[in-house]
C-alpha cells in the first residue's frame, strides 16, 4: 500500500528543488555578463520559514551561474549542486551531506532529467508546467507553476502535513509591541 502525499510530506526533513523550470520559469536570457534569472519572491520566503522550523534545503542545477549560487547564497541552503547530469546520483551524495534517508526527503522537479531524482526520494513532487512524465512519476503536483510560487506551495504542503503551519502562522502574527 502507498502513502498518501500528506504522509509522505510528514516524513520530509530536506527539500531539493531542481532550478530552471522549478525555482524559475525557465526562462534563460544572455547577457554580456552572464545569464539572467527571475526568482518569485514568496518563494524565498518560503525557504526562510522551511529554515526556521528545522528543514533542510538543497538546490539542483543541470547547469552553472552566478545567478544561482547568488540566490543560494541568499536563501542559505545547506546545499548548491550545479552541473549535476545524473540527479539521482546527485540524490545519493546529498543524502549523506544532509544526514537524512531518502524516503525523508522531497523532491522537486518539471522535466525528465528530474526522474531519476524523484525515483529515489520518499516524497516526489512535479510542478503543475512540469512534462507529462514527471507528472507522472510525482506523489503530488503543485497548482502554481515553476517560478511563480510552487516552491512556496511545496513548502507549505510539507509544512502543514507535518503540523508545523499553525508555529509558523503564530511567529508572523506576533504583534510587533510584544
Amino acid at each position: 500500500m502507498s502513502l498518501s502525499a500528506d504522509r509522505r510530506a510528514a516524513l520530509v526533513e530536506a527539500i531539493v528543488f531542481d532550478v530552471d523550470g522549478v525555482l524559475t520559469r525557465g526562462d534563460i536570457i544572455y547577457a554580456s555578463e552572464g545569464e539572467w534569472k527571475t526568482f518569485n519572491v514568496q518563494d524565498g520566503l518560503g525557504f526562510d520559514v522551511a529554515r526556521q522550523v528545522g528543514l533542510k534545503l538543497a538546490m539542483f542545477s543541470g547547469r552553472a551561474s552566478t545567478a544561482v549560487r547568488r540566490r543560494a547564497r541568499e536563501l542559505h541552503v545547506n546545499a548548491l549542486a550545479e552541473g549535476v547530469k545524473d540527479k539521482g546520483a546527485a540524490i545519493g551524495e546529498l543524502l549523506e551531506k544532509l544526514g537524512v534517508k531518502a524516503e525523508q526527503v522531497c523532491y522537486v522537479g518539471d522535466d525528465l532529467i528530474d526522474l531519476p531524482a524523484m525515483a529515489v526520494v520518499g516524497f516526489p513532487v512535479a510542478v503543475a508546467n512540469a512534462v507529462e512524465e514527471v507528472r507522472e512519476a510525482a506523489a503530488w503536483v503543485t497548482k502554481k507553476r515553476g517560478g511563480e510560487g510552487a516552491a512556496r506551495e511545496v513548502i507549505e504542503f510539507v509544512l502543514k502535513a507535518k503540523g508545523l503551519w499553525p508555529k509558523v502562522i503564530q511567529r508572523y502574527s506576533r504583534k510587533s509591541d510584544e
